[in-house]
């Protein structure tokens, strides 16, 4: 009984130590896919913004950005950021294969937006608990992360749901 008691607890400790928490502030420097450098500012252009974290490994990721693209199209109060996962080490050394397979996704998937390659301090900070992609956060204008972070790929129909839920509480 206390060992089952102790693995409880240490599961909820690991729960609350790796989730993502809404109201954090999210900040920093990087560049895109294209080699332009993106900063948090990015968030500040929108009301909302929905930054999806994917890899080139991933099916459902992949099957999901042209939904996400639809959405970016459609939507004047939110924009979409992809992070691209995979594609560094966690020193943010750029794999070039995978960078290359990266860009082959976004021409092939018509997932026209922001593409964000992660460095070092992304990847020590925001991006350090993540565990299974896609995975989605939404930012507020004032770089603050709003609810929770969504696992999973959903229909355009599914995430506008979510977007109009989200807008609404906004200020």
């Amino acid at each position: 009984m206390r060992k089952l008691f102790s693995i409880i607890i240490l599961l909820c400790i690991s729960a609350l130590c790796f989730a993502q928490r809404a109201g954090s502030k999210i900040s920093f420097t990087a560049i895109d896919m294209t080699g332009k450098t993106v900063t948090s500012d990015i968030f500040s252009k929108n009301k909302l913004t929905l930054v999806n974290i994917w890899g080139t490994f991933c099916p459902p990721c992949i099957r999901e950005m042209p939904e996400l693209a639809k959405i970016n199209e459609s939507n004047k109060d939110i924009e979409v950021v992809g992070i691209v996962i995979d594609i560094t080490d966690r020193k943010g050394n750029v794999n070039p294969k995978l960078k290359s397979d990266g860009d082959k996704i976004i021409t092939q998937t018509g997932a026209n937006y922001v593409h964000i390659i992660p460095n070092q301090e992304m990847m020590s900070t925001f991006l350090r608990n993540i565990q299974a992609v896609p995975a989605t956060i939404f930012v507020d204008s004032n770089g603050n992360q709003v609810g929770d972070m969504y696992l999973g790929a959903r229909s355009q129909k599914d995430w506008q749901k979510l977007i109009d839920k989200l807008l609404s509480t906004q200020k």
